[in-house]
């Protein structure tokens, strides 16, 4: 069964190429974002930690990123309803 992992960071570099920063979330799993700077990925084999070293090499020193498990049963928002079906699913 995939674990969802929510990844959020502050991209504060300018002139930085994030190009490959957003191929490699892309590369992590089944994603949406719909948050600005937001991602849930679905994943079946990688951790907070693993998910952080295959990212962290196409960001800047600057930028901040935090990525957290979401616990399914704790979940809560004001989203359109192919979010939630997409989280449930």
């Amino acid at each position: 069964m995939s674990k969802q992992y929510l990844i959020t960071c502050n991209l504060k570099t300018a002139n930085w190429n994030y190009t490959n920063f957003y191929n490699a979330i892309s590369k992590l799993g089944a994603w949406w974002h719909y948050i600005d700077y937001t991602w849930i990925i679905k994943n079946t084999t990688l951790n907070t930690k693993q998910i952080y070293d295959a990212l962290a090499p196409h960001l800047s020193k600057n930028d901040f990123i935090l990525i957290v498990e979401i616990v399914p049963e704790t979940k809560n928002g004001w989203l359109p309803a192919d979010a939630w079906k997409w989280l449930s699913d």
